[in-house]
């Protein structure tokens, strides 16, 4: 399959999928039990599996009629890819240290003309089906089920922290406060700051610049202030749209384990932040993907 067809279908270059069966391999994740007598299906078929699965909305059938295993092996190969690259979070998600602050710093000043900035904070919702347990929490006040992500991103739109799972009624502020990130903040922040929406106004966020709200009295030097923090603050914006617009299957996940959908978003996560680069265009949408209209949780 030449680079092109293969990009296309498993959302990843031939170059990214080699870097992810060396990583996987290293997890030993072909060591795992036969069943049945059967063979285990070799790494690189299962990682094939699991891209298709995170790329798409087929189902766990479709997926086996593709790849010519039963339903039950690409259950549980997809699983095992899913548990194992999960496993592998903080090789790719991780807090920037003072060098690399120092270059985020700088990029988003090109970018908003403000000083001190090293990423953009936002949440988005991930839609779910009903849950079977509390389900009023994941009713958010969109009308639909969902859980919440929370990502910090740099001035590329690399995820340099997340949180996922909260249910979709919760406002983003109060999902902040819950994370770890919201624990270590100072010794994370240091002397910068992030940029934010009106959903992180409060003295609680001091590390957060938030525009002003706009109640029709804004001076001039004020709404050229939110134009700046809006320039920057994009970017997490688009680094969400992305995630949903390749990785296909957090725009709808059926699963009904929360457990699961947990694991799912962290993976997409870790995926967007392998395949973003210099050479990672959207062909749709080559000026960066929309945010879809459900992500908003303000």
């Amino acid at each position: 399959m030449d680079e092109h067809t293969f990009r296309r279908h498993l959302r990843v270059t031939w170059a990214r999928f080699d870097f992810l069966v060396i990583k996987l391999e290293q997890q030993r994740l072909n060591q795992g039990h036969h069943f049945g007598g059967l063979p285990d299906v070799p790494l690189r078929k299962k990682l094939l599996m699991f891209l298709w699965y995170m790329g798409n909305q087929n189902s766990f059938r479709e997926i086996s009629d593709r790849f010519d295993v039963s339903p039950s092996t690409a259950h549980r190969a997809i699983l095992d890819v899913l548990g194992k690259l999960c496993s592998l979070t903080s090789s790719f998600i991780a807090w920037p240290n003072h060098c690399e602050k120092r270059v985020s710093a700088a990029a988003f000043a090109r970018v908003c003309g403000i000083n001190g900035i090293i990423g953009a904070i936002d949440g988005c919702h991930i839609k779910i089906q009903r849950p079977i347990i509390r389900d009023a929490d994941y009713l958010n006040r969109k009308g639909f089920y969902s859980v919440l992500l929370q990502g910090i991103v740099d001035e590329k739109g690399r995820f340099q922290d997340i949180f996922v799972g909260p249910p979709g009624k919760v406002h983003d502020a109060r999902m902040l406060r819950s994370s770890n990130f919201y624990r270590t903040w100072e010794e994370k922040m240091e002397d910068y700051q992030l940029l934010g929406d009106t959903a992180y106004i409060g003295n609680a966020y001091p590390f957060v610049v938030t525009p002003k709200r706009d109640n029709g009295a804004l001076t001039a030097e004020e709404q050229a202030g939110n134009v700046q923090i809006s320039r920057g603050r994009v970017i997490v914006e688009q680094a969400f749209g992305r995630v949903k617009c390749k990785w296909r299957r957090v725009r709808d996940l059926q699963n009904t384990r929360l457990d699961i959908i947990v694991m799912v978003t962290i993976a997409v996560c870790i995926l967007h932040n392998l395949c973003t680069g210099s050479f990672d265009v959207c062909e749709d949408h080559p000026q960066g993907c929309p945010r879809q209209a459900d992500d908003d949780n303000m």
